[in-house]
This record gives C-alpha cells, structure tokens and sequence, in this order.
C-alpha cells in the first residue's frame, strides 16, 4: 500500500489523527484497546507526533522526544504495551515517573522481565558470562512478586495485562507441551491475584488442550502472537479452546516466515505501511468483534514490523469495524 494509504502528515491536514483518536477512544469505551508495541518511533513525527512539539532551539530534539513522546501518543491510542520490561526489574522511581508523564486513561501492558520467562540464558554477547547457562530464576513466582509486581502495585489499575513472554524451548527443556503446562500451572497457582496475567509461546506444537486448560483454570489468556514460526494469527484465533480468559490479548509483531531482521531492514524508520497483511488484519477485527459482543476486554497491539507502520495497520482495522 503506498503511503497515500496512511494517515495524513500534520502539514497537510490533522483530522485523519483526530478521526482515528475518537474512533479508537470509542472502541475502548466498549472494552477494546488498540495499542503499539512500544513508541519512540521517530518515524511517526508528522503522522502520531508533531514536531514542533521536540524543538529545542529551532533543532528536534531526539533526547525530548524519547522522554515526552508518550504523553502525545496517548492523545491517539487507548493503550500502549511496554517491552522493555522484559530487559529489567524497573525501579519503583521509574515507575513513578512513567505514569505521571500521562494521563491515567492510558492502559499499559508490560512484558514480564525475562529473567522469569527465560529457561536458558541465550548465548549472546549482551548476557555476558550467563549466556548458555541455566536461569536459577525461571518461573519463580516470589521472585516475580517481590521485583515486580509489588513496585508496580500503586499503578494496578492503569495496568491493562501483564504478559509472560516464553521464547522457543528445545527438547532437551521440554519434550512435550505437558510438562510445560505443569510448571506453567504451578507458577500461576502461586502469584497473587488482582492481576490480568497473559502467556505468550513460540511452540507452535504447544498449542494443545493441556496448554490451554493450564491457562482457564487460572483465568489467564493464551496471546494470539503473529510471529514468524508460529501458525498465523488467523489460525490461532480459529482455535475455540484458545479463549481461555474472560479478556483477549493479541500481539501482531512478525508476518509468518519473516524474521525480524528481516523485517527491520524492510520497514525502517516505519513511516508508512509496506506490505499489507490481510489476515492479521482480519484475525484483529474478529478478535474485537468478539470482544464486543461477549462484553469483554481486549488488547489489542500491532508492531512497526507486522506491515511497515503500526498505527497505519490500526487505522485499518479500526476503519473495518462496524
């Protein structure tokens, strides 16, 4: 799609922002929260962000932009969902100052830090001496609690969902999805409630009844994910057992079979959307029309690398629906 396609630049004319932000607010005044994953996107300055907003002296300003930019993304989206979570146990200081930068209407997801998440630290350069080892922290659920949840308690009720993301786990972790879905279980039984808790695979063969009812019996989603070896979003959302909370999430990151190197090169800076992805579109409507109808709450995120610009791809979707 070119980018004609996409959301008017600020120059030309506001009111195509404007349309989706009131479009957006009232979907989630039914319970449906579009959002991106993440948002320091410089490549939205003249379509989300203005950019005379970030001026410093008559220059943009990337270090304003990165520290205020959230306020105005929040002025079109009615959730944002925060990955870098999932690098860190964020101080209760950053928290503070996280959601005093924007209005309490703005419903986050976060990644859970990955030091519960992650079975064997990856062998790579960022994890030093760790990488290839055992994490002595995988699935402690006290842990979670105490590094965690309890700095983020004071803000519970701006947290939309919270998300358990699990990368690919080998044979020699898990030979099959049972005893997956046993330590998953155990894990769940044992962290506090008051919390949306949500668990995204990379296992497509995980996607079995067990898995599922691992997740119903503690009331957590199974994460509808877009990612490049799992079954397409289409697929998963076809999967009845896969409801398995009485709230959706759903995280459009990859296109089947593309990686996200792959993806980067493409799409950057993400300025408008490349390559339309009609069945990611359409799992995303279906998964708020379901939301609707049942009286439910859903979550709704796409990634700049789904189709070249997230807020292009939620204009679509949002435009689509009824």
């Amino acid at each position: 799609m070119e980018r004609s396609g996409n959301l008017s630049l600020f120059g030309q004319d506001e009111r195509p922002r404007s349309a989706l932000a009131g479009r957006l607010a009232a979907l989630a005044s039914e319970g449906v929260y579009f959002g991106t994953s993440s948002w320091k996107y410089e490549g939205w300055l003249g379509q989300i962000y203005t950019p005379e907003r970030y001026a410093t002296r008559g220059r943009f300003s990337r270090k304003k932009f990165e520290e205020a930019c959230l306020a105005e993304y929040a002025e079109t989206f009615p959730a944002v969902c925060g990955d870098f979570s999932f690098y860190q146990f964020p101080y209760a200081a950053y928290w503070e100052r996280l959601f005093a930068g924007v209005p309490e209407r703005l419903k986050f997801a976060f990644k859970v830090p990955e030091q519960i998440t992650v079975r064997t630290w990856p062998s790579h350069a960022r994890y030093g001496q760790r990488g290839g080892t055992e994490n002595e922290s995988f699935l402690d659920a006290e842990l979670c609690e105490q590094l965690f949840l309890r700095p983020l308690a004071p803000y519970r009720e701006r947290v939309g969902v919270l998300i358990f993301e699990f990368g690919t786990f080998s044979k020699r972790h898990y030979e099959s999805v049972a005893p997956f879905a046993e330590d998953l279980a155990r894990f769940l039984d044992r962290l506090p409630g008051g919390w949306r808790y949500s668990v995204e695979i990379r296992n497509k063969e995980f996607l079995e009844p067990v898995y599922f009812d691992a997740l119903r019996a503690h009331n957590a989603a199974h994460v509808f994910n877009s990612w490049t070896r799992m079954p397409e979003l289409g697929e998963q959302v076809g999967i009845g057992e896969a409801f398995t909370a009485d709230f959706a999430v759903s995280r459009a990151l990859l296109s089947h079979g593309r990686t996200y190197e792959q993806a980067v090169e493409r799409f950057q800076p993400y300025d408008h959307v490349q390559i339309e992805n009609p069945g990611a579109r359409e799992a995303l409507r279906h998964l708020a029309e379901r939301a609707r109808t049942e009286a439910q709450a859903a979550f709704l995120f796409v990634n700049n690398r789904l189709e070249g610009n997230a807020p292009g791809t939620i204009q679509a979707v949002a435009e689509s629906l009824g």
